[in-house]
């Protein structure tokens, strides 16, 4: 997590730092931020391979599926400025995959994990409609699978759980009204239920790393 703490801080500094100079040339003042953003990213997520986890699930630690591939999409409407910050409301939907295929002679289990969320988003906007940082965060509700291959999902992968999602990034806009986006994001995953005699998975944050497109 210290890694991508650093990571986000890079950026913030990254944006505030070539703003300046891009303000200070330009002849009108910058836009402003918004009225509204919809971004689309391509993501790599880092699941979780805890004890507890896999044995939620009936499964081995080492079953469990590390690093896959996903997709976020979100829309983001700015509502107000305050000095330097603007705020924003929206929301973020997430889908995520990973998939394990370990050799047999390991002995441990083909799995396939999927996690997917929806989450209204609260932002804090630094910079200038030509190219912004910011930090978000929600509560919504997620849905997260871990099946191995041929069997059939228990009641652990239908549980609704509730999802804190925060991060942060920044877009810098290529065109008027398109920009490419990088964007680190935690999801905190409530602990699940007990069921057929194991126990629910435990409170569990992972990461999600993405860069895409926004468009305004």
């Amino acid at each position: 997590l210290s890694v991508a703490m650093r990571v986000c801080r890079l950026l913030l500094l990254a944006t505030f730092g070539l703003s300046s100079p891009l303000n200070a040339l330009a002849q009108e003042p910058p836009p402003r931020i918004g009225p509204f953003v919809v971004d689309v990213r391509g993501t790599v997520p880092r699941f979780d391979q805890s004890d507890q986890l896999a044995e939620s699930h009936g499964l081995l630690p080492g079953d469990l599926p590390r690093t896959g591939l996903g997709v976020d999409a979100g829309a983001h409407f700015y509502v107000f400025k305050w000095k330097a910050v603007t705020f924003g409301l929206g929301g973020q939907a997430t889908l995520a995959r990973a998939h394990a295929s370990p050799a047999e002679s390991t002995g441990l289990r083909p799995v396939t994990e999927r996690f997917a969320s929806i989450t209204p988003q609260l932002s804090l906007n630094f910079g200038s409609g030509n190219g912004w940082s910011y930090l978000s965060a929600g509560i919504g509700a997620a849905r997260w699978k871990i099946v191995p291959d041929g069997a059939q999902e228990g009641p652990a992968d239908q549980e609704r759980l509730r999802t804190v999602n925060y991060g942060g990034g920044a877009r810098w806009f290529v065109k008027r009204h398109l920009a490419v986006n990088v964007d680190v994001r935690f999801h905190q995953v409530d602990p699940g239920t007990p069921t057929l005699g194991r126990p629910g998975s435990p409170r569990t944050t992972f990461m999600i790393f993405g860069g895409g497109i926004s468009v305004k």
